[in-house]
């Protein structure tokens, strides 16, 4: 692993701080000032990112890029998801580009669906996984409980409220009976660091993970097989925004109602701010990976 990958572990922390702040921070689209150009979408808008999900971070950050470009004044609002949903409902926040259907997010979009609108689906190639080490001696789920203790009886989690933390919860251990193991849920952050340490001491390790994620690329891995289906299959990462954001932003909610990004793009802008790079300030990363990818992300916009 190279230094800007450890680094970029580390940093994680930091995200995980600010979203404690995030609501106390949010401020909603209520401002009457125009972006202009024929443009009558409001200026002012924010953007709800989850704490940890990086394929969230980027397109949030692609985005942000973008429309500042266009004549908004974006920001980044950073929360945990039941924070998100409950402000998008609230109109705290004006949009999120990390909801996952038709599994992950279902829980938060039964109780808030009525209060959001979704714009849509920008990708529909992830899933997530209960990834091991790559030269762990087991392939699947079923396997895993008779070889727990070569995993020290754990399997290491995300944050307690995301989705990939209720499907573990409520479908991955009891179908494969590992109500034995210890279940450690924290944050993405610690999680990755737990990774990492694994790593480097050649220990067998279990963590709940997702794909697209950039860990993929730096950490060897293996997804273990889930032959009963209990994480769900395939899904689709959405837009949602709240009850009044195609009144406010009309121009900017066409935008992202037909944005599209395969995983083949997505990971090639997470290497570039998550790999590649070893801090938090993502402007002038994002940007340059803009003008290397200028004809996509002109499209975005016409």
């Amino acid at each position: 692993m190279n230094n800007r990958s450890k680094s970029r572990i580390k940093a994680g922390f930091a995200l995980g701080a600010v979203g404690v702040l995030a609501l106390t921070g949010c401020a909603a689209s209520g401002e009457t000032d125009t972006v202009g150009d024929g443009n009558d979408d409001k200026k002012d808008m924010s953007i709800a990112v989850f704490n940890g999900w990086d394929e969230g971070i980027a397109a949030s950050e692609l985005w942000k890029a973008i429309l500042d470009e266009q004549g908004y004044n974006v920001e980044l609002e950073y929360a945990d998801p039941a924070f998100v949903y409950s402000g998008l409902s609230t109109a705290d926040y004006d949009v999120s580009m990390d909801v996952w259907l038709p599994v992950t997010h279902a829980t938060y979009i039964e109780e808030y669906g009525d209060d959001i609108v979704d714009l849509g689906a920008w990708n529909d190639e992830s899933r997530n996984a209960i990834a091991v080490n790559a030269d762990a001696p087991i392939d699947s789920l079923e396997e895993l409980a008779a070889n727990a203790d070569l995993f020290g009886g754990k399997i290491v989690g995300i944050e307690p409220g995301a989705g990939l933390t209720e499907a573990t919860t409520n479908n991955v251990i009891p179908g494969y009976g590992l109500e034995d193991m210890e279940y450690v849920t924290s944050s993405t952050a610690a999680m990755l660091t737990e990774l990492k340490t694994a790593t480097e001491n050649g220990e067998n390790i279990v963590v709940t993970l997702w794909e697209p994620h950039w860990a993929y690329g730096v950490f060897p891995l293996k997804n273990l097989e889930d032959p009963q289906g209990t994480l769900g299959g395939v899904e689709s990462i959405h837009s949602y925004g709240s009850v009044d954001f195609k009144t406010d932003f009309p121009t900017a909610a066409g935008w992202i109602e037909n944005f599209e990004m395969d995983l083949d793009m997505l990971y090639s802008l997470e290497n570039a701010m998550f790999v590649e790079y070893d801090g938090q300030d993502f402007e002038p990363i994002v940007a340059q990976w803009i003008e290397d990818n200028q004809e996509y992300v002109d499209g975005l916009t016409s």
